[in-house]
C-alpha cells in the first residue's frame, strides 16, 4: 500500500548556502544575500511574459526600483537603498505573485510575506519601513511596472495607465526606463550584490 500523501508537509526551504528557512517562522539567521540574489535573478516578472532572449527578473526589477528611487529621493540614506533594493526579497522564497491572485489568496498570504520581509530587514538590520519611506518605495514601483508593462510586456500607454497611472519622470531617468532590456540571469544575480554591498557599506 502506498505510503504517498502520509508524510507531513515540510516547512523549509533549503538554500544553494546550505540554509534551511523555516517558511512558517522565518529566522533571520537563515537569510543570507547570496540566496536573495541568486533566487531573485531567475524569478521572471510578467509570468515571463516579455520581450527579449531573457526573463525580465525581480532582481533587475528591484535594480530599477532603486534607480528610480534614487533619483526622485536624491538625499536618501544607504539603509532607505537598501530597503528599497529588498522590497520584493520575499519572492526568492514565495515566487511573485501578481496581484490580483494576492487579492485571491486573501490576508494570510500577505502576513506571510510581512513576516518573511520583517525577517529579512532585521537580517541586515533596517528598521520597518515608515510609512513615508513606504509610500516613496511604491511610488518607484508602479513608476517602475508602467514602463515596464510598456517597454517589455506589450501593454499599450493606455492600458498601463489605467493599472499603474501617468508616470512623471525626469528625461534621463525616462530615456533609461525606455531603454529597459532584460539582463541574463547570472548578470542580474551579479549587479544586485554589488549595489546592496555599495549600499551596506555606505
Amino acid at each position: 500500500m502506498s505510503t504517498y500523501g502520509t508524510h507531513k508537509p515540510r516547512a523549509w526551504q533549503r538554500m544553494l548556502s546550505g540554509r534551511r528557512l523555516d517558511l512558517l517562522t522565518p529566522s533571520p539567521t537563515d537569510i543570507e544575500i547570496e540566496d536573495i540574489a541568486h533566487g531573485l535573478a531567475r524569478l521572471a516578472r510578467w509570468n515571463g511574459q516579455t520581450k527579449g532572449p531573457h526573463a525580465f527578473s525581480v532582481a533587475q526589477h528591484s535594480l530599477t526600483v532603486v534607480d528610480i528611487f534614487q533619483t526622485t529621493n536624491p538625499l536618501t540614506g544607504s539603509g532607505d537603498v537598501l530597503t528599497a533594493l529588498l522590497h520584493d526579497a520575499p519572492e526568492y522564497v514565495i515566487g511573485d505573485l501578481i496581484s490580483p491572485f494576492k487579492a485571491a489568496i486573501g490576508l494570510d498570504y500577505k502576513a506571510f510575506e510581512q513576516r518573511l520581509l520583517a525577517a529579512i530587514h532585521a537580517r541586515f538590520g533596517l528598521q520597518p519601513p515608515s510609512a513615508e519611506l513606504h509610500l516613496a518605495i511604491k511610488a518607484a514601483d508602479t513608476v517602475a511596472a508602467y514602463y515596464e508593462a510598456t517597454v517589455l510586456a506589450g501593454f499599450s500607454a493606455a492600458e498601463a495607465e489605467q493599472f499603474f497611472g501617468k508616470p512623471s519622470v525626469t528625461t534621463d531617468l525616462g530615456e533609461r526606463l525606455l531603454g529597459l532590456q532584460p539582463w541574463p540571469a547570472e548578470d542580474a544575480e551579479q549587479r544586485f550584490l554589488e549595489v546592496f554591498e555599495k549600499a551596506a557599506q555606505a
